[in-house]
């Protein structure tokens, strides 16, 4: 079992890097925002395998409250990316 929690944080890890490439090139503000919502994403897939090889339950608590406000962040920036123009 512990092999398989090594690979699934050297996804994730990969995951992340390929989120903050796409943050830093864009090429525009669409894809940066699916960029951060997708690595917010991650961050609770982290938070649940941490919980699950520590055994500690706050980082469940920790998930929860990073994927409410990774989905009310993601609702904003969509919201203010609505009236812009963002042709590539």
């Amino acid at each position: 079992m512990n092999n398989f929690f090594q690979a699934a944080m050297l996804l994730l890890t990969l995951g992340c890097l390929m989120c903050l490439y796409r943050i830093g090139r864009g090429p525009t503000a669409p894809d940066r925002t699916i960029s951060v919502d997708i690595l917010g994403t991650l961050m609770v897939g982290f938070c649940c395998c941490m919980a699950l090889v520590t055994g500690q339950d706050y980082y469940l608590t920790v998930a929860i409250a990073w994927a409410m406000t990774n989905f009310v962040g993601t609702l904003a920036l969509a919201k203010y990316l609505e009236g812009r123009c963002y042709d590539a």
